[in-house]
């Protein structure tokens, strides 16, 4: 009886996270706007899945895990491919420049974005055949793999703290994140993972709590950038320009 629940619980812990986004990707492509999801979810996930699978070569931990993040970059490629092609209109891209170094995460093609993964894959397989050997690089590998992972909601919190609203930002992928990380961090704790993933589930599963907050105070009505018309932001557009 316990080995079967075990193996459904890997199973659920394989392909339930990755699944939790493809209601909001649906929503996206409805809506054909990509406004209250912050586009960061899909770099914090892909970097810290990418580092996670050089992490598992060094310390094998449960296979469900590594399928995890096998299944969660697949899925965010997908993710990041919608929400560029639907990104809203006041995003930096549109708006003529980002304020951020490099313009890091908010360029203006699907490709710059898979150059930049590529590079970090051919970096990450480099630093690990050079280190691999030191145990304490391969903890810190995980602690920055995991840490990174639990910073996921974040970006969503300074987004909804922003607008004042979760709108866009799916009730199923909030309830996905509260639920799936609850259950993670159990899971954790029952399997016996490495500390990296106990430590690291509890404090993403405290922010998911955050945000659930921010529902209940901020509710997901439009904000104002939603309500501005095609006029207004050409008016816009044309006095940056001038």
């Amino acid at each position: 009886m316990a080995s079967w629940i075990s193996t459904v619980a890997s199973i659920g812990m394989a392909v339930g996270p990755p699944l939790v986004y493809a209601d909001q990707a649906y929503s996206i492509v409805r809506k054909k706007d990509a406004t209250g999801f912050s586009r960061d979810v899909c770099a914090i996930l892909l970097i810290a899945n990418i580092t996670r699978c050089f992490f598992w070569l060094g310390d094998h931990f449960e296979l469900a895990l590594l399928f995890q993040s096998i299944f969660m970059i697949l899925a965010q490629l997908a993710l990041l491919y919608i929400c560029i092609l639907y990104r809203p209109h006041i995003s930096p891209e549109n708006l003529g420049g980002s304020s951020r170094p490099f313009s890091f995460w908010q360029w203006s093609t699907y490709v710059q974005y898979i150059e930049f993964l590529a590079g970090l894959i051919l970096f990450q397989a480099i630093l690990f055949l050079v280190s691999s050997r030191f145990e304490f690089y391969i903890a810190i590998m995980g602690f920055v793999a995991l840490g990174l992972e639990s910073t996921l909601p974040i970006p969503q919190l300074i987004n909804n703290y922003k607008q004042r609203s979760l709108y866009g930002f799916r009730m199923s992928t909030l309830i996905g994140w509260a639920g799936g990380d609850a259950f993670k961090t159990a899971y954790f704790f029952w399997q016996g993972s490495p500390i990296q993933f106990k430590a690291c589930a509890v404090f993403q599963l405290s922010i998911d709590l955050a945000i659930v907050i921010q529902r209940l105070v901020y509710g997901n009505a439009p904000p104002l950038s939603v309500l501005i018309d095609d006029e207004d932001l050409e008016q816009a557009l044309a006095l940056e320009d001038e």
